[in-house]
């Protein structure tokens, strides 16, 4: 049987139908505080489990008769405030699922992130061969995911089966306006100015895709980049504000002026006593320029990753 991890979040509710769509049965982890998404609700091929990722006593019922898990599950933030529990979670939380993996001999595909992968060498695109370094700005999100992976790579010397991979800025149509559909809203809403940064971006339902091709395959202690494509900030919302048929954002923002924009959202977060629309970590990473390549995954798997312009379309066509 297949576990999934995470099964109410954006990237594990498609994974899950996916999997269903082939008539296969899922045990999907779910904590008591989350909800059932819509895509979810009426599907009879899911058997919901409650159980908590740092709480190893509830997990281990959860295990019985797995076979293959999938481990989505994380916290994501780029709050400096949610530092413990990004290590929490994106950390111990991983090492469980690890050892329950490899206690009940079942096969792993672990979902990192981008931002566990090193810097490129000059004038290259970032690969899964770049070593990540640690340096005093890197934000605890990439230091958790780093981390995280490092548990699976710990349990795959231990002779754990497992695969990791690494998904780019992940956009869908069943995100909303959470995540990364908040880049869409600030658009739609009239976002006046872009950064001249880059970053990778692939679609939820390529990943969702890559991740049952690796576990189906021969491959193991590998880990893959997902991304369909590398966009510069300023293409990227003229091609959401197209999809919603506005203007784009015209000015370029320059560091200094995010400088004063992060500290505004931090004073103003301390009226409102909710957390800052933007942090220090989030407006650093908005100038930075990464470009990823997915040649590894095409290799290994022969996919086709969707055009980014027929997903971006896709995603504002279900926010009108």
């Amino acid at each position: 049987m297949i576990l999934v991890t995470g099964a109410t979040g954006f990237l594990g509710a498609e994974l899950i139908t996916q999997l269903t769509a082939q008539n296969l049965k899922v045990r999907a982890l779910k904590r008591t505080t989350s909800s059932i998404p819509d895509l979810l609700r009426e599907n009879k091929l899911v058997e919901w489990f409650v159980a908590d990722i740092n709480e190893p006593e509830s997990l281990e019922d959860a295990f019985e008769n797995i076979t293959q898990v999938y481990h989505c599950a994380a916290f994501i933030s780029f709050d400096p405030k949610d530092k413990a529990k990004l290590l929490k979670i994106n950390i111990e939380g991983t090492s469980n699922i690890v050892n329950l993996c490899a206690e009940h001999q079942a096969r792993l595909v672990h979902v990192s992130s981008i931002a566990a992968l090193g810097n490129a060498k000059k004038g290259e695109q970032i690969t899964e061969k770049d070593f990540w370094e640690y340096d005093s700005k890197v934000h605890a999100y990439a230091i958790s995911k780093y981390e995280g992976e490092m548990e699976v790579w710990r349990g795959i010397a231990e002779g754990l089966n497992a695969v990791i991979v690494n998904p780019a800025v992940i956009i869908g149509k069943n995100a909303g306006f959470e995540g990364s559909g908040a880049i869409f809203k600030l658009v739609k809403d009239g976002l006046k100015f872009y950064t001249d940064g880059a970053t990778g971006i692939v679609d939820v339902e390529d990943v969702a895709k890559a991740m049952i091709l690796l576990m189906n395959s021969e491959v193991f202690a590998e880990r893959y980049t997902l991304s369909a494509d590398n966009l510069n900030y300023k293409d990227f919302f003229a091609e959401i504000a197209t999809g919603f048929g506005i203007k784009p954002p015209k000015t370029e923002a320059k560091p200094w002026m995010l400088g004063i924009a992060w500290r505004a959202a931090k004073l103003a977060s301390l009226f409102t006593q909710k957390a800052p629309a933007l942090t220090q970590d989030a407006a650093r990473s908005s100038f930075n320029l990464s470009y990823y390549s997915n040649a590894k995954v095409k290799n290994a798997i022969n996919i086709n990753f969707k055009p980014l312009k027929e997903s971006i379309l896709e995603v504002c066509q279900a926010l009108k």
